[in-house]
């Protein structure tokens, strides 16, 4: 166990809602602001082709043995029936109630050997169980987010865009294999062997690029020479953040792992881990910490899910199939209470929490509370403007009835009464944004 956990960091705090809440997380990530404008960088997703760089966030986690699956299969919501070497899925974890631990992306490698990417938090989880459990498996952890020391084990980068695959055809030595949606294959860049995962976003074919750390700098060199004709741009931190309104994607929700029956696991966090020094930031003010919890139905994981398997929270998931949950929505923000915010640092009076474009950002665990004719109906998360489509964007969980598109709601905006122990939040006015229900993904239900 560490020397200092997570768990004695919560009994020096008093609860989970006092140690997030005056948390400063580890951000930015270390990538430029802006390669060039963050607004010519946000238009190329959509117009030609963006390169990110993702090597600098996220865990890996491999795991290599005869058991190496089967701590993925227990505790994975997923079905993993003929999952094999080359495929990826998301995979998705809960605690005994139901709720999500956690979710990243899962790689079957080899034989007996897979990796686990995403947020800390579900490798985390994995690698506690391996080391706890009785698995012929062992685990190697690459600690890719934000300040953990350099060097990593590999570079990750990610191409989206029409013009990604145009890129790719230039980018790679010989022809490019037939990769099926979510499967990945191996190719040659800048004489590199390189892995690359065909997926998509906001409509578009992308690739996930990886590869050895030290061979990171040639790549990339090698994919922005590729993609000059095609318009291809650079992302930095300002515009890559605008991507998750788009996408449909509700990031980062609390991980179900504060209650009792998971003191054990927080005794092997330490309390510099990322389920430690996280912010919750936001307008929903709850008095119970799993007030926050979310659960894999709400968030459109249904699909995902397997009883056929036992998993950890299998029959409380169950029952969520069985009972009505809120859905996931976009919120459009009202264009004139969107002036007001920015019109409110204009001469004297009152100030509104500060609207930083693309995205404000001081809380990992963001949540702002939903109002119908003053009732809560709903929770407000991923948020922010994307040049795109010129809107300023919520991802959003909503009671039944008012998932319909058009239904006008409203979202509180600002901290509960204006004011807030994370140094990174100045005193402000707390106030209300009228927002109209649309279809979630936004962009794909406009294609």
């Amino acid at each position: 166990m560490p020397e200092r956990s997570l768990e004695d960091a919560l009994e020096s705090a008093g609860s989970p809602l006092e140690l997030l809440r005056r948390n400063r997380g580890r951000h930015p990530y270390p990538v430029p602001s802006e390669h060039t404008n963050w607004i010519e960088e946000v238009k190329s997703w959509r117009e030609t082709c963006s390169l990110s760089d993702l090597s600098h966030h996220q865990k890996d986690l491999y795991v290599r043995g005869p058991d190496a699956l089967d701590v993925f299969a227990d505790l994975g919501v997923n079905d993993f029936e003929g999952f094999e070497p080359g495929q990826a899925k998301q995979f998705v974890a809960c605690n005994t109630e139901g709720y999500l631990i956690g979710d990243a992306i899962l790689f079957y490698l080899d034989d007996e050997e897979l990796k686990l990417t995403g947020t800390p938090i579900a490798p985390n989880w994995v690698e506690y169980n391996l080391e706890t459990g009785e698995y012929d498996a062992t685990s190697e952890a690459d600690e890719r987010y934000h300040d953990k020391d350099e060097p990593h084990k590999t570079f990750r980068y990610q191409l989206q865009g029409p013009k990604a695959l145009d890129v790719m055809r230039d980018a790679v030595e010989g022809e490019i294999p037939d990769i099926p949606f979510f499967n990945f294959d191996e190719v040659t860049i800048a004489d590199v062997d390189v892995h690359a995962l065909k997926h998509s976003m906001a409509s578009n074919v992308g690739f996930e690029i990886w590869g050895p750390w030290e061979a990171g700098d040639a790549v990339r060199d090698a994919l922005v020479e590729a993609g000059e004709e095609y318009g291809l741009r650079q992302l930095g931190e300002k515009s890559y953040k605008a991507q998750g309104q788009e996408k449909g994607w509700i990031a980062r929700p609390v991980p179900a792992i504060y209650g009792d029956e998971m003191a054990e696991y927080r005794d092997w966090l330490d309390d510099d881990s990322y389920e430690a020094i996280s912010t919750l930031g936001g307008s929903f003010d709850a008095d119970d910490i799993s007030a926050y919890y979310l659960n894999p139905i709400e968030l459109g994981y249904e699909r995902f899910v397997d009883f056929d398997h036992d998993f950890v929270g299998r029959e409380a998931v169950r029952e969520m199939t069985e009972e009505p949950q809120r859905e996931k929505v976009t919120l459009v923000w009202d264009h004139e209470d969107v002036l007001e915010l920015f019109a409110s640092l204009l001469g004297e009076g009152e100030t509104y929490k500060y609207f930083d474009l693309s995205m404000p950002y001081w809380a990992v665990f963001h949540y702002d509370e939903v109002l119908k004719d003053g009732d809560s109906v709903g929770l407000a998360k991923y948020f922010g403007y994307t040049y795109n489509e010129r809107e300023v964007l919520s991802l959003a969980l909503v009671d039944e009835e008012y998932a319909e598109p058009g239904t006008e709601v409203t979202l509180v905006w600002g901290e509960p009464d204006g004011e807030s122990a994370n140094p990174k939040v100045e005193s402000h006015t707390q106030t209300e944004i009228t927002a109209t229900v649309a279809p979630n993904p936004y962009v794909d239900a406009e294609r």
